[in-house]
């Protein structure tokens, strides 16, 4: 029988995507993230982590590295990472000099999470890569690639890299990197606050075929979108700022992350809708003030048994985004 876990025995995390407000600039972005990152230490946050996008106006975290030692640099214990690198955009040496690095800088502080998707459109990823030939073969190649130049057994040493103690995460939208992760006994983080239909299979198959190496035994984190508010009614009406930017994306032209609206039925379709709210599903994409929202994130946990929760939060006010993330602390210190 499994024992239900409480959110007095997991860490929880912060995903920023450095959001980029209609309005704004990637300077301010920046600038709040710094604020999110001191203000979230200070509530007792685990981790805090970038996501690695492109050609996307409302997101500012495209050079990732350069970000989290940004952060690193601004916070003091806090765990700073990449959630994640897409690997197959870059020359897997870079990755290891570029991380290594960074735990050379801030000690015992570093993630990295590994993903295989672009984080772009097709025109991005060609731009980054010059060619588009790069399977999806190839990136478990590219991951054992990397821990050897962490290991030092490649013919090319990483400096610095070389010798350090860099966790290494695989990150997941579907089951190939679950399995992955599973077969090298690594940590495996899982985009459920995107793709929540997947999130109990792709879990199934990591825990089912999990082979102690890197860890004795797994341990999954589980990504949750959280608009939390002192009321319901202001939770829902910030939360139109990311429906909104999810359906930009749905029709190929994504924007700035726009200010929340009254009503979203004279901007989309109802196909649109349902295609919005199947990936913002409430299992994983909680909205609402203190008690809707500790009901949501405890039915989750019991749902996934997860070991750890991240949380990402797009809202287009920065006060308003800094005060979701201390309703979250609130319920759960």
């Amino acid at each position: 029988m499994t024992t239900a876990k409480t959110f007095n025995h997991i860490p929880l995390s912060v995903l920023d995507l450095a959001p980029v407000v209609e309005g704004g600039k990637p300077e301010q972005s920046f600038k709040n993230s710094v604020d999110l990152a001191q203000h979230v230490e200070k509530l007792g946050f685990h981790r805090y982590w970038f996501a690695e996008h492109h050609n996307m106006p409302g997101i500012a975290s495209s050079a990732t590295s350069v970000i989290i030692g940004h952060i690193a640099g601004a916070t003091n214990q806090m765990r700073i990472g990449a959630g994640g690198i897409m690997l197959p955009n870059h020359a897997t040496l870079a990755i290891a000099e570029q991380f290594g690095t960074l735990e050379t800088m801030y000690p015992g502080r570093i993630d990295l999470g590994l993903g295989r998707a672009p984080g772009s459109d097709q025109a991005a990823a060609h731009a980054l890569r010059r060619t588009l030939n790069m399977r999806v073969e190839d990136f478990p190649m590219q991951v054992d690639e990397l821990q050897s130049y962490f290991e030092g057994t490649a013919s090319v040493r990483a400096v610095p890299g070389e010798g350090l103690d860099i966790p290494i995460w695989l990150l997941g939208s579907s089951g190939f990197s679950a399995q992955l992760a599973a077969k090298k006994g690594l940590p495996f983080s899982f985009a459920s606050h995107f793709a929540p239909d997947y999130t109990i299979p792709a879990l199934n198959l990591y825990r089912d075929n999990f082979k102690a190496d890197v860890l004795d035994k797994p341990y999954a984190m589980v990504g949750v979108n959280v608009i939390a508010a002192d009321t319901d009614e202001k939770a829902e009406w910030l939360a139109t700022s990311q429906q909104q930017q999810f359906l930009s994306i749905r029709r190929g032209q994504p924007t700035k992350l726009q200010p929340p609206i009254d009503s979203l039925d004279e901007v989309w379709s109802p196909m649109e809708r349902a295609t919005v709210e199947q990936s913002l599903s409430s299992r994983s994409t909680i909205v609402g003030g203190p008690e809707k929202v500790k009901k949501g994130l405890e039915d989750f946990l019991n749902e996934t048994q997860a070991d750890e929760m991240i949380i990402n939060s797009q809202i287009y006010n920065h006060e308003d985004r800094v005060r979701s993330y201390e309703i979250v602390a609130e319920l759960f210190n």
